[in-house]
């Protein structure tokens, strides 16, 4: 695994479609989450972090991969049904569209139940 310092060198490392998509779902999360939530690398791959991990993506040669944890899968299978899923993982194939208003509403959902975490 590479170690990289930031999101924007992680993100170098790809180019055409897949670097676009990968931007794209970078600035929906930032658009959804608090402006005190950090940014890191964090397993290699782009994180977001506010009072625990928030949601993480990455990139491979077919898919995009978004990790918003086990419970949003959970919460959110119905809308998941078209998208390979496993525990913590959803996988958006580069061959279709990206569901970024899902992405949005996993990402709320999850800042929702940090926030919630925060006030115990």
């Amino acid at each position: 695994m590479k170690n990289y310092k930031d999101v924007d060198e992680y993100l170098a490392d790809f180019d055409g479609d897949t670097l676009k998509k990968l931007v794209a779902i970078r600035r929906t999360i930032k658009e959804i989450v608090p402006r005190d939530t950090t940014e890191k690398i964090s397993y290699g791959i782009p994180t977001y972090y506010y009072n625990g991990n928030l949601v993480h993506f990455s990139g491979y040669k077919t898919h995009i991969g978004f990790y918003p944890g086990s419970a949003p899968i959970e919460e959110f299978k119905d809308k998941l049904s078209d998208f390979e899923t496993s525990k913590g993982t959803i996988r958006f194939s580069l061959k279709k569209p990206i569901p970024f208003d899902l992405i949005r509403e996993i990402t709320k959902t999850c800042v929702e139940r940090n926030q919630a975490k925060k006030k115990d």
